[in-house]
């Protein structure tokens, strides 16, 4: 099957990427937003990962992980949003 961005119908075979995956793209969008988040894994050139994007990352099988550290290096993303951005608990009074 040749998929032109990363998803999970690409990656059925390998049930335990599902999770990871997943995570890897709500990390990008709640980074970035959506959109963005798309191009820029789309579109920018990830020297930590060999001088590709981090889409062709994903293709050939690298860590989600990985790329999204490489990611985060490459545009700076402050170290402590590196797992994610926070999560605001929201409490009842």
């Amino acid at each position: 099957m040749i998929c032109s961005r990363p998803s999970l119908r690409c990656l059925a075979p390998y049930a335990e990427a599902f999770v990871r995956l997943s995570q890897f793209w709500q990390f990008v969008a709640d980074e970035f937003g959506d959109a963005y988040g798309r191009v820029l894994v789309d579109d920018l050139v990830l020297t930590a990962r060999g001088d590709v994007t981090g889409s062709e990352a994903l293709r050939r099988g690298d860590d989600p992980r990985e790329v999204w550290l490489a990611i985060c290096e490459a545009v700076e993303v402050p170290r402590e949003r590196w797992n994610g951005k926070p999560q605001i608990k929201h409490t009842r009074h």
